[in-house]
């Protein structure tokens, strides 16, 4: 596999990963919200009666949002390197 396949693989796949998985908790958040009524608990991931505290997405989970974004970056170092490589 060359440098430029393979960095365009590890610039995509993370950013899909990540917002494949915000997207899922996304929907269990509205729907909470809006067919149960109720509040999110963002830390235990459940629907609770009493409003709860907001907590961010990245707070929550840094290692899969830092590591994310730094395995797209090297994507992006790679296809860099391998489109300037003179032919």
């Amino acid at each position: 596999m060359t440098r430029t396949r393979l960095g365009l693989l590890l610039l995509v796949v993370p950013v899909v990963v990540l917002l494949g998985l915000y997207f899922v908790e996304w929907s269990d958040i509205r729907q909470c919200q809006l067919v149960e009524k109720g509040h999110w608990d963002y830390l235990a991931s459940v629907c609770r009666d009493s409003p709860q505290p907001f907590v961010p997405w990245v707070v929550r989970h840094p290692w899969l949002v830092n590591g994310g974004l730094l395995v797209s970056v090297a994507g992006l170092g790679l296809c860099m390197l391998g489109l300037y490589r003179r032919r």
